[in-house]
């Protein structure tokens, strides 16, 4: 479960900066020469994604639940924002159930 987890957050960070740095070109005024590296952190999203064992709709449904967990880190740790109570609690919450479905995945129910 550890080793999913941590693909889980790989795959949710590629996708956070290939966002991100289109973001900060249009929204901060950044150099143009950030859309390469969002192109290839995109590029690493799809192939990170394509890593998971278990059929696409319960990869897809597991790792929104860690997409969430990971934007509450970049939050925090990127954009200098306190989380609150409720993110916490909420994290905790969306981390049960992440855990949860990944334990019932067998890799030969694909």
């Amino acid at each position: 479960m550890t080793k999913t987890l941590l693909l889980y957050f790989a795959t949710a960070v590629a996708e956070i900066i290939g966002c991100y740095l289109p973001y900060c070109y249009i929204k901060r005024g950044g150099s143009l020469l950030l859309l390469l590296p969002a192109a290839l952190s995109l590029m690493a999203f799809v192939g990170l994604l394509m890593l998971h064992p278990a059929a696409s709709g319960r990869v897809y449904a597991a790792y929104g639940g860690m997409y969430i967990l990971t934007a509450l880190v970049w939050l925090r740790f990127i954009d200098g924002i306190k989380l609150s109570p409720q993110d916490w609690l909420g994290a905790a919450v969306v981390l049960c159930g992440v855990m949860i479905m990944i334990s019932g995945w067998r890799h030969d129910a694909n």
